[in-house]
């Protein structure tokens, strides 16, 4: 047992025994009942979502508000027991530490009242999502865990978790088997609609919920599917830098806490929740943490998803083949910074939609200082995982937009090319790792056939298109672009120059053509 293990455990009974400086629930944790219930309870979700709905609880109790008592939170974790084993014996208590390069900030969060394993108990989790309290099902469950096909949305019934869930044959295994199923126990229970609340970076992610949903229920039930339509879908944006928590992370926050914390949050101070205000049984005054309610979200989510997110990928992904581990080291190299502030200035902003009222220049620039956060250690490999399902919103989405716009794309083409250097699964000194993605298999399948069909032509040029051309054709990321002549010539042009000169001498290459 290490020193910081050896010290009293963060629990409700020793709030009192925290430093001054640390914020703390003040409201009556004892009265707050369960009106969310949330799947995928990982580290954003704590360092976002849960968050604003303590700021939503501690404003309703200021003005006397008991209804603010009703927003408590249910956590479901679906595979590993890892956050409940922490979070239970701290009575769903943890800290959440905003990180600048200057300055951090504690606050315990006391919203979480139970964090449930779904492999274990998967009866309570049907039976919690058809609770009468329950107002709001919400997920963070990563752009993979809608087991759609990235390219269309739609849902894909060949994954092996929905053909197992629509067999029925067992207790449900994907959260879209999840939630069907809790709804249709709450259907015949006569309870009402609630609110399906997605998280995730996926492009209209509650209209992407909604499709892959109902699809699935259509398959099942067609009544269940009529029930389901009457509950709400709200299209979303979320914004906040939350890296993996790491064993010094724990250990500097419980020395600071005076109290072991067995699974602290770390995030930026950096925040924005832009919600489409369509809730079929209410919700938390989430405005008061600083949620944005609007009649449509979509123009925020490409926003966030091109310039923030498509910035993000093409830095992990030539981080990792570079070695530089976190994005401050990868944003601090001369030629990425100029590569990525010229790509969202040139290539991303243009395709943007009307934003009225926000400084796109501001807020753009904003975005190369978070980056630069040293304090985070938001590490590449993070970041690169299920490249996949990312993909298409970040960099395809507006390289579409700039093809039929007539317009170039050389920056977003590089950073296309990156990750399909990425998927050879190893970097520039070498070294091996895994490439993880959920369609890891299929994608390894036709870089090979890539491999093979392009190995006998020795212009390097003429390789490199080759192999472009046959990884584009896989239609369940690229859809239709690999028929795109211009989308090809492009990125082979840009895994050329990878190929030849390394990822900082593509950059500069990029850079001086500029």
């Amino acid at each position: 047992m290490s020193d910081i293990e050896q010290l009293p455990r963060l629990h409700p009974g020793r709030l009192g025994a925290l430093p001054a400086d640390v914020r703390r629930p003040t409201y009556a944790r004892d009265n707050l009942r369960a009106g969310i219930v949330h799947l995928g309870v990982g580290a954003f979700h704590r360092g976002h979502q849960a968050e604003i709905t303590e700021a939503a609880i501690e404003a309703a109790g200021k003005v006397g508000d008991n209804d603010g008592l009703h927003w408590g939170i249910i956590g479901v974790s679906l595979r590993r027991p890892d956050t409940r084993d922490a979070l239970k014996p701290q009575d769903g208590l943890y800290t959440l530490a905003l990180r600048s390069a200057s300055a951090e900030t504690l606050q315990v969060i006391g919203a979480v009242l139970d964090v449930l394993v779904a492999e274990e108990d998967p009866e309570i989790v049907l039976d919690r999502i058809a609770h009468r309290d329950t107002h709001i099902v919400s997920l963070t469950v990563t752009e993979k865990g809608y087991c759609h096909d990235p390219a269309t949305g739609e849902l894909n019934r060949t994954d092996r978790g929905i053909v197992e869930d629509i067999s029925g044959v067992s207790h449900p295994v994907t959260a879209i088997g999840y939630l069907a199923f809790g709804l249709r126990r709450r259907m015949e229970r006569g309870l009402g609609p609630v609110t399906l609340l997605s998280c995730d970076n996926l492009a209209s992610n509650g209209d992407t919920l909604r499709r892959v949903l109902l699809a699935f229920c259509a398959d099942v039930d067609p009544a269940l599917h009529d029930w389901v339509a009457r509950c709400t879908f709200p299209n979303t944006m979320v914004d906040r830098i939350v890296p993996k928590t790491t064993i010094d992370d724990v250990a500097h926050v419980s020395r600071a806490l005076g109290l072991y914390d067995a699974w602290p949050v770390i995030g930026e101070p950096f925040f924005q929740w832009v919600i489409e205000d369509r809730f079929a049984a209410g919700r938390p005054r989430w405005e008061a943490g600083g949620a944005q309610f609007v009649t449509d979200a979509k123009p925020f989510e490409v926003l966030k998803h091109r310039l923030v997110n498509g910035s993000q990928s093409m830095m992990a992904y030539m981080g990792v083949l570079a070695g530089w581990q976190t994005t401050d080291r990868v944003i601090a190299q001369p030629a990425v910074q100029a590569f990525i502030s010229e790509a969202m200035a040139r290539e991303t902003q243009p395709t943007l939609p009307p934003l009225p009222g926000l400084d796109v220049d501001a807020y753009r620039a904003s975005l190369l200082a978070r980056f630069s956060n040293p304090a985070l250690g938001h590490r590449t490999r993070q970041i690169a995982m299920d490249g996949s399902q990312k993909i298409p919103q970040r960099l395809l989405a507006p390289i579409r937009d700039r093809i039929a716009a007539g317009q170039p794309f050389t920056r977003l083409a590089l950073g296309v090319a990156a990750w399909l250097h990425f998927l050879r699964g190893y970097d520039e000194a070498g070294n091996a790792f895994q490439v993880e993605d959920p369609l890891a298999q299929p994608l390894a399948a036709v870089m090979a056939d890539a491999a093979r069909q392009s190995e006998k032509l020795f212009d390097a040029r003429t390789r490199e298109r080759m192999r472009v051309q046959t990884i584009t054709g896989f239609a369940p990321v690229f859809g239709d672009l690999g028929q795109s002549a211009v989308f090809v010539d492009n990125v082979a042009a840009q895994l050329e120059l990878l190929c030849a000169h390394g990822v900082t001498g593509a950059l500069s290459r990029v850079n001086e053509a500029a």
